[in-house]
């Protein structure tokens, strides 16, 4: 099967040819037909391409039963022939797209229909095991790993977006294989993109992923954007969105409801993450809701160890979830968390408004050094109004190694209606508050003048969105 794609050139939209040769049996019959999907399409990306395709011209089957793992890759594969033309994109059409995992090209744009389901096939084999990351040693759950069913590495100029199109992980399957350690290696995520640089992941929606939703992992220059990404609230290891090793990340305009943190800010795990030494930096985090009752609106760790600094994140809503911002860390991480700036964060129902972990113990192997401590300073929130909150905060650093630099100001803490008589529970951190209700334990010492706690300008990414559209069809040659 031949294809051959136009390019988007105004005379040439639109335009069908059809073609029936008639004769000698020897002579190969062929027809140039319209695609299946002729609906218009606009949306916003990094890069608009020159090149278009639809799934079902490879062969797939939106029924939510056939399998289309083939079609995918062969679509992809197709595809990627035009990255030096103006690049492509493959349309994902209306329907239920049954898959396993499949890997994207550069300069190329994946878009899913407002009424498309990306089903995500429920069976290891589905999902091929590839190289534990370098800077973990192992797989996070441990063993092995599997590859994610939206994967890419490498890469240069990719996005990922639709008209809230839909992935569904369907990770019951896995999570109730997890919760009876029946299975060893590491879950898969919905989306994984390594090594690459401007990445776009925008404008859909993530249900039940098997394990964390979105990863970009050792990547610059990523925006991720208008997600609303959903997992039962008991669902294990469903992180919403997690940077990892990354420098110059746009989070901003996403609804999380999840099982595990919203956002949790990553840079390996202890002897290979600092071993590794890529931190996360230079990360904007923005117009958040986060709902995660047993876990984190924003973590900074656990996996901390090649270090995370230049976190902005500002207008943040958390709604009945467990901790505002969370450091978690402990002894044998090494690495660093530094520079956080937070403001503009409103809570509704929250155990710990302020929450520091010295002693999150978890290690990949026996390998880790004891003596390898992080650093924790620089840390300011500011402009903070939080209600029925049961703990104001709870602030533990290592003793020997105390985490400086802790400054909380403007913030106003409502309580629940039975709240802990203890409400800032502070060891081993030194800083200072202002204006903060209740009054700060002795360690964070009211200052005698009023002010605010830095938030410096972030880095002006001002990322230009181009308006793309697909008007018309394309032919196929059968």
């Amino acid at each position: 099967m031949e294809f051959c794609l136009n390019s988007r050139k105004p005379h040439a939209l639109g335009i069908v040819l059809a073609v029936l040769i008639l004769g000698l049996l020897s002579f190969r019959v062929a027809e140039c037909q319209t695609s299946s999907f002729m609906e218009p399409i606009k949306y916003k990306a990094l890069r608009c391409r020159k090149h278009s395709a639809v799934l079902t011209d490879f062969g797939a089957t939106g029924d939510g039963k056939t399998i289309n793992t083939k079609a995918f890759k062969s679509a992809i594969d197709h595809l990627s022939q035009f990255a030096d033309d103006g690049g492509a994109e493959l349309i994902v059409p209306p329907g239920k797209w049954l898959t396993g995992s499949f890997n994207l090209t550069s300069h190329f744009t994946l878009y899913i229909d407002k009424d498309a389901v990306i089903l995500g096939a429920q069976d290891e084999s589905a999902y091929p095991l590839i190289e534990v990351l370098p800077s973990y040693g192992v797989g996070r759950d441990g063993g092995g790993r599997h590859s994610s069913l939206i994967f890419g590495t490498n890469l240069t100029d990719v996005v990922i977006t639709g008209g809230n199109g839909t992935l569904n992980g369907q990770g019951k399957y896995w999570w109730d294989k997890f919760r009876a350690k029946k299975y060893n290696d590491t879950r898969p995520y919905l989306i994984e993109i390594m090594y690459s640089n401007h990445v776009q992941i925008s404008n859909l929606t993530l249900i039940d992923s098997p394990s964390w939703n979105v990863h970009p992992v050792y990547s610059r220059n990523v925006l991720v954007k208008d997600l609303t990404i959903l997992a039962p609230i008991d669902s294990p290891n469903t992180d919403g969105i997690n940077p990892d090793s990354c420098k110059k990340v746009r989070i901003e305009d996403c609804f999380i409801v999840s099982g595990d943190d919203c956002i949790a800010v990553k840079s390996g795990w202890d002897q290979y993450g600092y071993k590794f030494g890529m931190p996360t930096k230079d990360l904007l985090i923005r117009r958040l809701t986060c709902i995660s009752p047993d876990s984190a609106t924003i973590a900074l760790g656990s996996e901390m160890s090649g270090g995370i600094k230049n976190v902005w994140a500002e207008d943040i809503t958390a709604i009945d979830t467990q901790s505002g911002i969370r450091i978690k860390t402990g002894i044998g991480r090494g690495g660093y968390v530094k520079d956080i700036y937070v403001r503009r964060m409103t809570v509704k129902t929250m155990k710990y408004v302020f929450w520091i972990t010295g002693d999150y113990g978890s290690h990949p192997d026996d390998g880790w050094d004891p003596k390898a401590l992080p650093v924790i300073k620089n840390i300011n929130y500011r402009d903070m109004v939080a209600e029925n909150v049961t703990y104001s905060a709870r602030l533990d650093g290592i003793s020997g190694d105390p985490f400086t630099g802790i400054c909380i100001s403007n913030v106003t803490i409502g309580l629940t209606e039975k709240p802990k008589e203890l409400q800032w529970n502070c060891t081993n951190v030194a800083g200072v508050t202002s204006q903060v209700t209740p009054r700060s334990c002795d360690l964070l010492p009211p200052s005698d003048k009023v002010f605010n706690c830095p938030f410096p300008d972030h880095p002006h990414w001002d990322v230009k969105l181009k308006t793309c559209s697909h008007i018309g069809s394309k032919k196929i040659e059968l």
